[in-house]
């Protein structure tokens, strides 16, 4: 069905991939939460210096659950410039994350444990977007294919591979023919 329909293929891919995103960033956020909580609680911390700590936690958690889970399959030759690249994009993601926090925090006073916790899940929702995008396309990269999918169009790992036009040694072509289908039929029909 893949060789078919390589948008479902890709779907599907896809949709594996924001799930087990999900699944690794959902447990991430309890314990980007819980740590943002213990700390702010334990602590006369400001409220985004608690929040940084707990996003810097987070970030070690989900670099481990997104290599070895979410992204178990992808290119691994490089880890060095795999986990900068990874540090540069989580801290941007850190940026994103607790400047809501900031702005909510310090721009309009809300400073209850009641808000700081729903500004600093906000922060987090609006952060795993630019995440997900960056990591997918930047950090865990595809795996390069040997062979394209099709004539002119990458392929993803998984994708079968579908030969454009195959010449087979001794057939003709028609006299005028842009292409070659006819002589292979024509080969095929006299192999039988």
């Amino acid at each position: 069905m893949s060789a078919r329909h390589p948008a479902v293929s890709r779907l599907r891919r896809l949709s594996r991939e924001v799930a087990e995103f999900a699944a690794v960033g959902g447990v991430g956020v309890l314990v980007n939460l819980a740590v943002f909580n213990l700390v702010r609680n334990a602590t006369e911390l400001p409220v985004v210096r608690c929040s940084m700590i707990a996003t810097a936690v987070a970030i070690v958690f989900n670099y481990i659950g997104f290599r070895y889970f979410t992204y178990r399959d992808r290119d691994k030759t490089r880890p060095p410039r795999e986990f900068s690249l990874f540090l540069v994009f989580s801290s941007a993601g850190l940026v994103i994350e607790n400047g809501v926090l900031y702005v909510a925090t310090y721009g309009f006073d809300w400073d209850t444990p009641l808000q700081n916790n729903l500004f600093k899940f906000l922060g987090i929702g609006v952060a795993s977007l630019f995440r997900f995008w960056s990591y997918r396309s930047w950090v865990f990269r595809v795996v390069p294919t040997a062979e394209p999918v099709a004539a002119g169009e990458a392929g993803e790992p998984g994708d079968i591979a579908v030969a454009g036009e195959v010449r087979i040694p001794g057939s003709r072509r028609e006299p005028g023919e842009p292409g070659e289908p006819e002589a292979q039929e024509e080969a095929v029909g006299a192999r039988r």
